[in-house]
């Protein structure tokens, strides 16, 4: 592998890395512009930027932006995320020029035409509807306001129906004025691909653009809280939160591991307790998650109503029991298991162009893969312990939906953690 950098003059930045014997790219446009960076009133607005870039730009009309990527057996797509936007494609490596093309016209040259600011207004509205008939995902969105309550930070992506349906052309590009300059924009590519003749593509493309400058978003403040929807469902949804290191923080490794022996495969504790043991859930896990200041280690189970009394209980059971007995075994499994996928998973180009973006926006750099492997293996199990045991008297925050009207409340959690 071969990973390559390069800044143009007014601050665009370049990341490549060839993938000897791959007949297939990834290339991509990072856009430092996500959910974190609205204000109250733009809410939901990078990420309908982000489905409005495909409805046309001055030199191309929706249809033609998927027929030229999908007739020589291409794929487009796009996301938003809360510190980001990508817009990235997938191809031939003979038809990378055309992917670079055709991403760039549409980051740098939608046409916001009113009737398509409509149609898509609808498209996120059924969205929008969507996520709100769909359990496992609205409570997401529930649990992350209530940990950090009034913050842009805690706002949903596709933000509230009422801002989506007011949007308009100029908030469209009042929003890409201020956040899609290039200065704030990286160009990642990996697989079969040519650095120089990439960089010589950009400096075409965006050598000419004038930087936006930087913005600072409000630091996100992890409160914690509560919020308990009952509905008439099958399942009883839980999802507990609690605050872990952002991702410059040289702990963000250790909670990581954590999260995995704790709920990251079927080996896990709260796995084999919960489920195998007492049959009281079907799915049950435990993640990590981090960004530029904060994270957070989300525990998620589906149970019935009548048992979701007893699955708190024992959830919070092993999180203490864990503070005291993880043992080398677990760790080094967990260990192993982030290992494996972040490498696994480093075998596609689209990976790669991914990961390296997302680091180089984050330090400046891509670090080595060996470096972050050193940091996991650096971790202890006595280490572990005790940053499992600080966990215990975290700030929290707890979603529950449906049938949940007798199920425990964060108090209660919170007690049971401290005890």
């Amino acid at each position: 592998m071969t990973l390559r950098t390069h800044t143009l003059p007014n601050g665009f930045r370049i990341v490549t890395e060839a993938m000897p014997g791959l007949k297939s790219a990834s290339v991509g446009i990072w856009v430092g512009a996500g959910g974190r960076h609205e204000g109250a009133d733009q809410n939901g607005i990078a990420h309908f930027l982000e489905h409005m870039a495909f409805k046309g730009t001055d030199r191309r009309t929706a249809l033609q932006i998927a027929e030229e990527i999908e007739d020589v057996g291409g794929y487009i797509n796009a996301y938003t995320s809360r510190e980001m936007t990508a817009y990235y494609a997938r191809c031939l490596s003979a038809d990378v020029p055309r992917a670079l093309d055709v991403i760039s016209d549409i980051v740098l040259n939608p046409v916001f035409a009113d009737e398509d600011i409509e149609t898509e207004r609808h498209v996120i509205l059924q969205e929008i509807g969507q996520a709100n008939d769909t359990p496992d995902d609205i409570i997401f969105d529930w649990l992350h306001e209530v940990s950090y309550p009034g913050q842009a930070f805690g706002r949903t992506i596709l933000g509230p129906e009422e801002r989506v349906a007011s949007f308009d052309r100029g908030d469209l590009r009042r929003f890409v004025a201020r956040h899609y300059g290039p200065d704030r924009m990286i160009l990642s590519a990996a697989g079969g691909i040519d650095h120089d003749a990439i960089v010589a593509e950009a400096e075409k493309i965006f050598g000419g653009l004038v930087p936006v400058g930087a913005f600072t978003a409000d630091r996100a403040g992890f409160a914690g809280g509560e919020r308990r929807e009952v509905k008439d469902l099958e399942q009883a949804h839980f999802a507990l939160n609690l605050e872990a290191p952002g991702y410059r923080d040289p702990m963000v490794y250790t909670a990581q591991i954590w999260s995995m022996a704790m709920g990251g495969g079927m080996s896990s504790r709260l796995f084999q307790k919960i489920r195998e043991e007492r049959g009281l859930c079907y799915t049950i896990y435990a993640q990590s998650a981090a960004y530029d200041d904060t994270g957070q280690i989300t525990i998620y189970a589906g149970t019935s109503g009548d048992e979701i009394g007893d699955l708190t209980e024992l959830t919070v059971a092993e999180l203490k029991r864990a503070a005291e007995d993880m043992t080398d075994a677990e760790v080094a499994r967990a260990k192993a298991q982030i290992k494996a996928g972040m490498l696994m998973g480093l075998e596609s180009p689209s990976s790669r162009a991914e990961r390296n973006a997302r680091l180089l926006s984050i330090w400046g750099r891509v670090p080595d893969l060996d470096e972050a492997v050193q940091k996991i293996d650096a971790v202890t199990t006595r280490g572990l312990r005790d940053w499992g045991g600080a966990l215990l008297g975290a700030k929290a925050a707890l979603a529950v939906y449906g049938p949940v009207e007798t199920a425990p409340g964060l108090e209660a959690i919170r007690a049971g953690l401290s005890a």
